[in-house]
């Protein structure tokens, strides 16, 4: 191969044989590719459909569902090729492109849940000034935010990346994610320092502001009539079901790549399995078992279809 083509062109070897199993990889990816459209979709159309689901809560539900249809939009559909293909190629811009929403997508979970937590916050902890600060202008707001600022973020990361230099062109995973920084010939401590201040900005301290508003709403629904204790459980815990999911999903992704070198291809191929399968199937399952509102509206939809 052309020295410039290796340049512009990464290998990746993550997977795991390929040409014995590529057609039951592919059967399979292809099922839960359709069953995340398919159950996230139909949360959003339901929010989307009915009027009283039109509250923040809701909205942030819907945001969430979109989330984990464009994350897996941005991988699946490469990985179904890459299946059927004889070569597992990508060009490093296309691996750049991918890396960028990865991140821009996972972080931005974060800090929808961390504005799920404060509407939850002020519901259940000030339901007098809720109307006023819960307004949609807010609501709007928060929804900007939450997938601009790691945009942002990630951008200022992979612009830095993008002109270094590669001394290796095979990736040792099956999509584009912080593994690709280790293909370079130098390792910069700018990168990383800066890497650092990225997963502090928008992970940790939206974890932490988390954990902070459910403490707060635990203590008050604690010193509070039974009500209110029952309205903090049925609409918090979902959300700290999937928090704790997805902090899963984000230490999965922190091993992958901190211990490269040091893991079994299959039990890498594994772990990178549990980010791309759960946890998009996770969000819609739970919101839509757990959520009293979404559950009444999805039994009524079911009813309907068996009648017709």
């Amino acid at each position: 191969m052309d020295v410039e083509l290796n340049v512009t062109y990464i290998t990746l070897g993550g997977h795991v044989q390929l040409q014995k199993y590529r057609y039951l990889y592919f059967v399979i990816m292809f099922a839960v590719y359709i069953l995340i459209i398919c159950c996230n979709s139909t949360i959003i159309c339901l929010i989307w459909i009915h009027k009283n689901l039109h509250e923040p809560m809701y909205i942030f539900i819907a945001a969430l569902s979109v989330n984990s249809v464009l994350f897996s939009t941005n991988i699946y559909p490469k990985l179904l090729v890459d299946f059927v293909s004889e070569k597992q190629i990508v060009s490093f811009l296309a691996c750049i492109s991918q890396g960028l929403i990865y991140y821009t997508l996972t972080y931005s979970e974060f800090l929808l849940l961390a504005a799920m937590s404060y509407d939850r916050y002020v519901s259940i902890c000030k339901p007098l000034q809720y109307p006023t600060i819960m307004k949609n202008t807010t609501v709007s707001v928060f929804l900007v935010l939450s997938w601009f600022v790691p945009a942002c973020e990630i951008s200022g990361a992979l612009a830095l990346n993008v002109s270094m230099k590669l001394c290796n062109f095979t990736l040792k995973g099956i999509f584009c994610n912080n593994s690709i920084f280790k293909l370079q010939c130098v390792r910069t401590g700018t990168l990383s320092i800066y890497g650092m201040i990225v997963l502090l900005n928008v992970a940790l301290l939206p974890v932490l502001f988390i954990l902070f508003t459910y403490t707060r709403i635990l203590i008050i629904s604690y010193q509070s009539c039974r009500e209110v204790r029952r309205k903090a459980a049925q609409t918090c815990l979902p959300h700290l079901m999937v928090l704790m999911s997805f902090s899963c999903f984000v230490t999965y992704d922190v091993i992958i790549v901190r211990l490269d070198s040091n893991i079994p291809q299959i039990a890498r191929l594994i772990m990178t399995l549990q980010v791309v399968l759960y946890h998009p199937l996770f969000n819609p399952i739970i919101y839509g078992l757990k959520m009293k509102e979404i559950s009444k509206h999805l039994k009524k939809l079911f009813c309907q279809a068996e009648s017709h």
